[in-house]
């Protein structure tokens, strides 16, 4: 008998070798270092194909420019997987040259100019990122499928999904009849007449090799190679070896009902390589003496409870073994596909659900079902930058369809965009402060502060995100400090000069800018109107000198000669501040700045605060606002003392 073949049950964005933290600004160098790549006289007339010399300069050429760290085992394997995800998505053909969607987006990034300028108000490059991942697609199984098509399907059909409806059911719709199917199972499961385990098992089971498998084990006696057989493992069948001693255990104890080997059954799960989802499923406990000891009271109720034959048997373990199969594989694809679906910017990913940013909802709604007769069928224009209408008609701008869908979803009576943007940037702000209360809390930005100034980079990216590097992410906290500070007054989205995804957290860009965050206050009682430059740094000691010193006068100069109010000044920002760059923004308060390029133009005198995290714990401790710290900072200012004893003032009056 033929070996039964392994065939593919759902689609993936990229590949997992390119699942990397800092997306964009990941995307953005390995098209820069291509890009130069290819430009090198030794590399111009060379082709990529099978050319194992080449694959490795270029994973030298990775490695020289510290886009990766360490050494790889095999650099030509290592340098394909490392490009293979922009393949994927149009960005580089097969050859690894850039095609023109690539160099639309590298033109965007060496400009650092992300601004939007596309109806649907989200950056440059996520504009570029949406039309590719419209036309990207996958084989499965001599199918094509567009994945994002099929995702923006499903929404129009019911809204939202829930990230269990999103990770485990939407990339089982591989075809038009199995997406069918899979809706209306999403229909059963939320009325309560199914479960998601059982969707997946029913959609695995409708497959030919599944079918073969199952009568196969049936059939014959079970060895470790029939295991291995009718485990289907697509990258080598005997990694399925360890299902053996899992088998014979779980039968000891259902059908022979020796619960004394229970205990076998967990040593088995151990070495079994998702041995987690049966350990899940089959206890209640991590504790194997306590399953040794108790096994009656240590065991959930599963399917296995009812079992009276071997066929039975036979039948729900093969079940079971390829449902935590395909939740393990489906479980690992969710972070991958995550990845490339939110630089699109369209997709909000929050609390569990997954939905369309309020624009993008209203655009793409009226048109789906005239988009979604894309599906199935692969495009022409991957590689090429084109406009949405090329890759379907019906992608036309239509302000009185969204203008239309945000009155009937709101019920109200807009009569324009610009009143639509305005409703729109309320949900934004409204969305904005529900984030802080549960992500940015006083407790986790104080836990934050002490994460930066230790460097613990792996706590910052689980509590934040790790679409951005760590200055990034401590330039974004401080945005949210200083919001928190104002009473979350101003436009601070707009005052951030960073570049924010759907869910209004920040990425990273592989080009730099200019002033960190600019919040602009109005008169009050308590101070003038002035813009306030806020400045952050992880940089220290000498590095801090030498980075901070001459950009945040530079900055802060620039921007009173280009405004005229000489009431705006700066708070630069940092875990550790050097002694003499206090010294130097302090002479900065007597001193002349020229306009580098009009000498007639100058200003006398810059105000620079300089703080340290623990100065904005105890901003946050105490509960200062900005309508207090503004006579601090003020009078501060104008103290005649030597920069060391003026900064231990300083501290102290905002400590107490």
């Amino acid at each position: 008998m033929s070996k039964i073949p392994y065939k593919q049950y759902c689609w993936s964005l990229g590949t997992t070798s390119f699942r990397t933290k800092n997306f964009n600004k990941t995307i953005e160098e390995q098209l820069m270092l291509l890009d130069d790549f290819w430009k090198l006289p030794e590399n111009r007339n060379e082709n990529w194909a099978s050319n194992d010399k080449l694959q490795s300069n270029y994973y030298d050429f990775m490695h020289k420019s510290e886009f990766i760290t360490g050494s790889a085992g095999n650099k030509p394997k290592d340098a394909r997987e490392k490009t293979s995800g922009l393949v994927d998505i149009g960005l580089i053909d097969e050859g690894r040259r850039l095609t023109e969607a690539g160099l639309a987006l590298l033109s965007i990034s060496k400009k650092a100019d992300f601004e939007s300028d596309n109806f649907l108000q989200i950056d440059k490059d996520s504009f570029v990122y949406l039309k590719q991942l419209l036309k990207t697609s996958n084989n499965i199984n001599g199918d094509t499928v567009r994945p994002f098509i099929v995702l923006l399907y499903l929404l129009s059909n019911f809204d939202e999904l829930t990230l269990d409806e999103y990770a485990y059911l939407l990339p089982l719709c591989t075809n038009a009849d199995y997406t069918k199917e899979i809706i209306e199972a999403i229909k059963d499961y939320r009325a309560g007449k199914t479960t998601i385990d059982e969707i997946i098992i029913f959609r695995l089971m409708k497959m030919d090799n599944y079918q073969s498998a199952l009568k196969k084990f049936l059939e014959d006696e079970v060895t470790e190679d029939l295991l291995c057989e009718v485990g289907l493992n697509r990258k080598s069948r005997s990694y399925d070896k360890t299902y053996f001693g899992l088998y014979k255990n779980l039968y000891d104890v259902y059908v022979n009902n020796k619960l004394t080997k229970l205990i076998d059954v967990y040593n088995a799960t151990q070495k079994v390589r998702i041995g987690i989802w049966w350990r899940n499923y089959l206890f209640n406990t991590t504790s194997a003496k306590a399953i040794s000891k108790y096994p009656e009271r240590c065991k959930n109720k599963t399917v296995f409870e009812k079992i009276k034959t071997e066929e039975d048997f036979k039948t729900e373990f093969f079940k079971i073994m390829h449902l935590f199969k395909a939740k393990s594989t489906l479980s690992d694809y969710l972070d991958l596909n995550r990845r490339y679906i939110k630089v699109t910017d369209i997709i909000l990913f929050e609390d569990n659900v997954v939905k369309l940013d309020n624009i993008p909802k209203y655009f793409f709604k009226p048109v789906i079902d005239e988009l979604y007769k894309e599906a199935y069928n692969s495009s022409d224009f991957l590689f090429k930058d084109v406009e949405l209408t090329d890759i379907c008609k019906a992608l036309v701008f239509n302000e009185k369809s969204i203008v239309s869908g945000v009155n009937k979803e709101f019920a109200i009576n807009l009569k324009t965009l610009n009143e639509v943007q305005n409703v729109v940037d309320k949900k934004r702000y409204d969305r904005l402060n529900v984030l802080i209360d549960n992500k940015f809390n006083d407790n986790n930005l104080l836990n934050l502060l002490d994460y930066f100034k230790e460097r613990k980079d792996k706590e910052i990216y689980q509590m934040v995100t790790d679409s951005a590097d760590i200055p990034t992410i401590f330039e974004y906290v401080l945005g949210i400090i200083w919001y928190k500070i104002s009473d979350r007054k101003g436009k601070i989205l707009d005052y951030m000069k960073l570049s924010l995804d759907a869910d209004l957290l920040p990425k990273t860009h592989a080009a730099g800018g200019e002033a960190d965050i600019v919040y602009e206050y109005e008169k009050t009682q308590y101070y003038p109107k002035h813009s306030l430059l806020l400045e952050a740094t992880l940089a220290d000691n000498t590095n801090q000198r030498r980075m901070e010193m001459e950009p945040v006068s530079r900055h802060l100069g620039q921007h009173l000669l280009n405004k005229g109010n000489l009431k705006s000044y700066c708070v630069f920002a940092t875990t550790f501040l050097h002694i003499n760059v206090v010294s130097d923004f302090r002479m900065r308060k007597d001193n002349y700045y020229y306009d580098s390029k009009d000498e007639s133009k100058f200003i006398k005198g810059m105000k620079i605060i300089p703080l340290e995290t623990n100065d904005l714990k105890n901003i946050i401790l105490k509960k200062k606002k900005y309508k207090d710290l503004y006579s601090v900072f003020d009078n501060m200012h104008n103290q005649q003392l030597a920069p060391y004893e003026w900064r231990q003032k300083l501290s102290n009056v905002i400590a107490n």
